[in-house]
């Protein structure tokens, strides 16, 4: 794995931005809400289509795609949307060290598109630092960045700001009580961070940052006031005990951790784009909170906080604008991991909305109609299984893969469904897989495992037992 060294590093920076002097703050004295536009769906709209919606439906006026898929590019030429593109996590480690890769990355996906396509910002990977697993990467990104970098200048395009997407674990403990206290973690300091923020400086561009409040409410809802992680207007209000400065709502409170977190390295000013934000609009019987009336509340509230009026700051940068990317354009049902991760769509790939919503902030928070109540703002309390999904039927090819690799995992937990067992009933796939599904769930949930199995299950609080057959189950008691 390639790392060029510091020296090295800084030599190529100042050789490839001895230019970047005409670079201008443009774009840092803008202010709004965006749209995140994801597709790991088998079931959303042609990008024609989508870029229709997101314009007409959502009114965003700019959008973030994971990746520089061309039939979305050019669906978004002419349109005057601000557009965010990617640079894949894969080929961050093959451009560190390759500037004739950069290069050709940049002359294939941005050149054919730009400037009819109103490119702006350009993203290289996507929260690679919280992947402790693959921790080579890390040090590859910031040289990865000066290479495209360098490719911009070569093609003398001056308007795209180059940068990564980044998470609230990229500080140490995550620390956001009290948002003073925050540093960036000690495996990434000097190797990543330091020169990132150096060329984020000297290129004027953004600290990209994603803040997801749910995440940080659902660790612990019981210190965390809902209220305050939805934004919304209450009496609820936190003092940092080292600053002195009061915030009333936990998004404010993350941004800051990072302002302070950057100011402890000497970066006062860097301004900070929101790449990702949003709230869960549906999720599984253990998911709290994520629900309709919360994620209109909290997105809601986020336009009304960054879109309309002057800029509003957050305690430690006042006045300061601010940029934030709602996650997402649609809901993505081929997303892994727990339920809320198929669920933070603005649509449905029918087009049409969750709820009412206008990016723009024209449409103030009293005018939309009223939401349904929520009814998991507290724990579950009872049995819960993982069963075959309807649709589940449908493939039986992956069913029966699926039944192999949960009862392999599962440690002898599929004797009941061999021939002769309790469970093997009439030897139904979808039985099978069911009581495959449970048990392995029931026994791995507490190690991260949800109740997925590649979009095959799903939870229900319906006991699937029949005769003597008993499914295996997860039991809550409401205070997880």
């Amino acid at each position: 794995m390639v790392d060029l060294p510091m020296g090295f590093i800084h030599l190529l920076f100042f050789s490839v931005v001895s230019s970047s002097s005409v670079l201008s703050h443009a774009g840092h004295d803008h202010q709004g809400v965006g749209i995140n536009y994801g597709q790991l769906g088998n079931n959303l709209p042609v990008p024609s289509r989508a870029v229709h919606l997101l314009r007409t439906e959502l009114e965003a006026s700019i959008v973030k795609l994971y990746g520089a898929d061309p039939g979305i590019l050019a669906a978004l030429a002419n349109t005057g949307v601000e557009v965010m593109i990617m640079v894949p996590n894969n080929l961050i480690v093959p451009i560190s060290p390759n500037q004739s890769l950069a290069d050709e990355w940049v002359r294939s996906n941005l050149l054919p598109h730009y400037p009819r396509t109103r490119i702006r910002h350009l993203l290289v990977g996507n929260e690679i630092l919280s992947d402790p697993t693959n921790k080579d990467i890390w040090f590859n990104l910031v040289p990865a960045m000066m290479r495209i970098q360098a490719a911009l200048e070569k093609y003398e395009v001056k308007e795209v700001k180059v940068g990564t997407s980044m998470a609230i674990d990229v500080l140490e403990n995550s620390a956001v009580y009290p948002p003073s206290n925050a540093t960036f973690r000690r495996d990434i300091l000097r190797r990543v961070v330091r020169p990132m923020l150096e060329f984020l400086q000297d290129t004027r561009s953004f600290y990209y940052f994603d803040v997801y409040t749910y995440f940080h409410w659902i660790k612990d809802p019981k210190k965390i006031g809902l209220d305050y992680a939805l934004l919304k207007d209450n009496v609820t209000r936190y003092t940092d005990p080292a600053s002195g400065l009061v915030y009333s709502d936990l998004f404010d409170q993350m941004v800051d951790s990072v302002v302070f977190a950057m100011r402890k390295l000497g970066y006062t000013d860097i301004p900070i784009f929101i790449a990702e934000t949003g709230w869960p609009n549906s999720g599984d019987y253990d998911q709290i909170g994520a629900n309709y009336y919360n994620s209109a509340t909290y997105n809601r509230n986020l336009v009304r906080k960054l879109a309309t009026g002057r800029p509003i700051g957050t305690p430690a940068r006042p006045r300061k604008p601010m940029r934030a990317l709602i996650f997402a354009l649609f809901n993505e049902n081929m997303k892994g991991g727990p339920s809320t991760e198929r669920h933070f769509g603005l649509l449905y790939p029918n087009g049409s909305r969750v709820y009412d919503i206008d990016l723009s902030g024209r449409t103030i928070v009293s005018a939309y109609g009223p939401l349904p109540l929520p009814k998991n703002n507290d724990p579950y309390k009872g049995k819960i299984w993982c069963v075959a999904a309807d649709s589940a039927g449908n493939n039986e090819t992956a069913l029966r893969l699926a039944v192999t690799a949960a009862c392999g995992h599962g440690k002898g937990s599929c004797r009941e469904i061999e021939k002769g067992g309790p469970c093997y009933g009439s030897g139904s796939q979808v039985v099978r897989a069911s009581y495959a599904f449970s048990a392995y769930w029931a026994r791995a949930r507490e190690s991260g495992v949800s109740c997925y199995f590649g979009g095959l299950a799903a939870q229900t609080i319906r006991d699937p037992s029949y005769g003597s057959c008993k499914f295996p189950s997860v039991s809550l008691t409401g205070t997880d």
